[in-house]
């Protein structure tokens, strides 16, 4: 599905406007997911975007199963990408990724009720090659929809009552689209939703995402929601994907780390309400700078400015002599380096 302009005004009052998505006993309200992304969707991303609102289900990001219980093992205490869920707010998903049945539900028995994770979400969608080929997991499981309803029938049984969801792409490549049959797999073991990326493994993120696919998935399963992913980088795109392709949810990846603030468009847009514009650059300039302060806070001033260097080069795309602040970003070594850039790129007046 193609781009479209953001829009500034309220969308077309006689669309009906979605309901909230309810994944087993989890309701997702608006039902606008986070996509799990690694590198990204930290503590201090999702702290950021609680703040603007308009997310239904933040998620962590993925979290690899067999190095969770390695780590237990060796006693090397808890990953990272788990450091401060137990205190978040709820609704929370966490997604794990591994290929085993047995460590997926070992990991999964604990993300629910240690962790008290209110989903479980399994990959089946990463492309990344470390991930598909070489440890094949994600992606390459998308060629064997029995072992994957093995992989989420194990998992369910350890989680209870929690929820187990997936999230899958179309399938490895143009020639092998599994998604229908593994769609069809997740519910009949028991998953409580799915997620589908529109694109397979082999474009990664190139090309278009293909919605009507995604739509027909929808008409072949008979009792769990679809969640479409892909390509939603406005308001609009997310209203009419609703409307014109009958997914019961949408989830935001990539758009919403360029405009973490995009979560509370969507919200509005689907609400019928007047969406606004886009933030100023003082205001962005503080959104950064935000982040900078949840970054330290968590990681302490060194590695907090290394990490916040990606998330300040998504935030200045798009703009003239982005190559330069880029260049100048990933330089800065210290908190007050960090801040300096940052405020002669943002400056407090347009």
């Amino acid at each position: 599905m193609a781009s479209m302009e953001n829009s500034q005004t309220n969308s077309d009052p006689n669309t009906e406007r979605p309901g909230p998505l309810r994944i087993g006993s989890v309701l997702v309200d608006p039902p606008v997911l986070m996509a799990p992304m690694a590198g990204f969707t930290n503590w201090a991303y999702r702290e950021l975007v609680r703040r603007f609102g308009g997310c239904g289900l933040p998620a962590t990001e993925m979290v690899c199963a067999r190095g969770l219980v390695e780590m237990d093992h060796y006693g090397r205490g808890e990953p990272e990408r788990l450091w401060g869920i137990r205190d978040e707010p709820r609704p929370l998903a966490v997604q794990i990724w591994d290929n085993d049945p047995d460590t997926l539900a070992e990991v999964a028995r604990r993300v629910a009720h240690d962790y008290q994770a209110s989903v479980v979400d399994l990959n089946f969608g990463c492309p990344a090659r470390d991930i598909s080929e070489k440890a094949e997991s994600g992606s390459y499981l998308l060629d064997d929809p029995d072992r994957i309803g093995r992989i989420v029938a194990r998992v369910v049984e350890a989680c209870g009552r929690v929820p187990v969801t997936a999230k899958i792409r179309l399938g490895r490549s143009d020639d092998r689209l599994t998604a229908v049959d593994v769609a069809q797999a997740v519910e009949g073991a028991g998953g409580a939703a799915v997620t589908v990326h529109g694109r397979t493994a082999r474009q990664q993120f190139s090309g278009v995402a293909d919605w009507e696919r995604i739509a027909r998935i929808k008409s072949r399963l008979k009792r769990i929601p679809v969640v479409g992913n892909g390509d939603l980088e406005t308001p609009k795109a997310v209203v009419d994907a609703f409307s014109r392709f009958g997914v019961d949810g949408v989830m935001i990846g990539r758009a919403a780390l360029t405009r973490p603030w995009l979560f509370s468009r969507i919200e509005a847009a689907l609400a019928g309400r007047v969406i606004g514009s886009e933030p100023s650059l003082k205001q962005q300039r503080d959104v950064l700078l935000g982040q900078l302060d949840l970054m330290v806070k968590r990681f302490g001033p060194r590695r907090g400015v290394v990490l916040m260097r990606v998330f300040a080069c998504r935030l200045g795309a798009g703009r003239p002599g982005v190559r330069q602040f880029r260049v100048a970003i990933c330089r800065a070594t210290t908190v007050d380096e960090f801040v300096e850039i940052v405020r002669r790129r943002f400056p407090s007046e347009r």
